[in-house]
């Protein structure tokens, strides 16, 4: 009897809409909006020329004679989406303005204030994350025409250049080859809950297909960031004050705190994605890397980490797939798992050619056009993990979910 009441938890109708997942995008905010209010014009005015800001180093002179401005004239979601995507690429540029040699210690009330008060109301923390960077980053050049990188562009930078466009559409595109593996778990919850092994089935080959999907777009990186530029330029302005030796005790964030704030830096652990297909696989994580990616989800629209806690509250398909005693279906499930262990062991190969041999490039140059890259953070995500041995762990647990082979 307890069983079957946790089973109407969930009920039949799990669904995109009740998440603001969009059937279209998934994750991604449809249609984000370039302009706020002219009232937050000196917000917008900094925004738009912030790779020039930093790299001419006027940018922490900029924010300074910035006014204070409340966010109570922001009229809707998506206004609010994008102030936190301008306040927060704005907060990213004046920290680390000077390298990690130099961060600034204070972000001034004129900054934090309004960025403390716009994550407050969307439930986002106070600095740069996922949700801003890519998934409230991009429009379409023409939109009658396909979502592809040629059709795609992003709303604000900072330095990096084509690298930095390259790596935030590229990132988008991941997001949007997702979405028919979101529909397919939705599909698959449902399915079980109403008993169909068919529709079930079905579910699983789609979710294959989207995971495989993902991992070929990924791929689309090597062709649009360069990754001595990924390492010198880009991935500083990605990095938190949390477990980060250039800011160890944390951000001042004037007028709201008298003690540092500590925040992690961008991440792929804090898109929903893995972690939605992560929960329906029946995926467990060792306890370290567990944890980190527990925290992420505190970086994530609340409405997305609640489609995630949704789907963990579901019934198990591990469970179902076991007692079924449906060769087709273990068949089916073990295909997911592998391609998904397959996507994070090409993440691995993606992170070693991006950090860990740029990272050795960099040491042996002798003189460079690039500035010196950040040390601090040299065998660190930007989210702050030891980053090979995390996806390791995390790849290696998704193996151990392989489902055995009956005689």
């Amino acid at each position: 009897m307890e069983l079957h009441s946790q089973d109407l938890k969930t009920t039949l109708t799990l669904s995109l809409g009740r998440f603001h997942i969009s059937e279209d995008c998934g994750f991604l905010l449809p249609n984000p909006l370039r302009e706020l209010p002219n009232h937050y014009r000196p917000w917008m005015e900094i925004a738009n020329e912030l790779p020039h800001f930093i790299e001419s180093h006027q940018l922490r002179a900029q924010v300074n004679k910035m006014p204070l401005l409340t966010c109570q004239f922001l009229r809707s979601y998506r206004e609010q989406r994008l102030a936190h995507l301008v306040l927060s690429l704005i907060t990213m540029g004046y920290v680390w303005q000077e390298g990690e040699t130099q961060p600034q210690e204070v972000l001034p009330r004129n900054l934090a204030l309004p960025l403390v008060e716009v994550s407050s109301t969307l439930g986002l923390p106070p600095i740069l994350v996922h949700s801003d960077l890519v998934l409230t980053n991009w429009t379409m050049r023409n939109p009658e025409r396909p979502l592809n990188i040629r059709n795609l562009d992003i709303l604000f930078s900072f330095p990096g250049g084509e690298s930095l466009r390259g790596f935030i559409l590229v990132t988008v595109l991941v997001e949007k080859a997702a979405v028919p593996g979101i529909k397919a778990v939705v599909q698959a919850v449902n399915a079980i809950l109403q008993t169909s092994h068919d529709s079930l089935l079905q579910a699983l080959q789609q979710l294959r297909l989207s995971i495989q999907d993902i991992t070929r777009t990924l791929g689309l990186m090597h062709d649009y960031v360069d990754p001595d530029i990924f390492y010198a330029v880009i991935r500083i302005f990605l990095s938190g004050w949390k477990d980060n030796p250039a800011l160890p005790v944390g951000l001042i964030y004037e007028g709201v705190s008298t003690e540092p704030l500590k925040y992690s830096g961008g991440s792929a652990a804090q898109s929903t994605v893995l972690h939605a297909f992560d929960e329906f696989l029946g995926i467990r994580h060792s306890k370290e890397s567990g944890d980190f990616l527990l925290k992420m989800r505190d970086y994530m629209p609340p409405s997305h980490k609640a489609f995630i806690e949704e789907i963990q509250s579901a019934p198990s398909l591990r469970h179902h797939v076991l007692s079924s005693g449906n060769g087709q279906l273990l068949s089916a499930y073990n295909q997911c798992v592998e391609a998904l262990a397959g996507l994070r062991s090409y993440h691995i190969t993606m992170v070693t050619k991006y950090l860990i041999t740029a990272a050795a490039k960099a040491k042996g140059r002798k003189t460079s056009h690039l500035p010196e890259p950040p040390q601090a953070l040299e065998d660190r995500g930007t989210g702050g993990t030891p980053v090979l041995s995390f996806l390791k762990s995390v790849r290696n647990k998704t193996l151990e979910a392989i489902l055995p082979q009956s005689a």
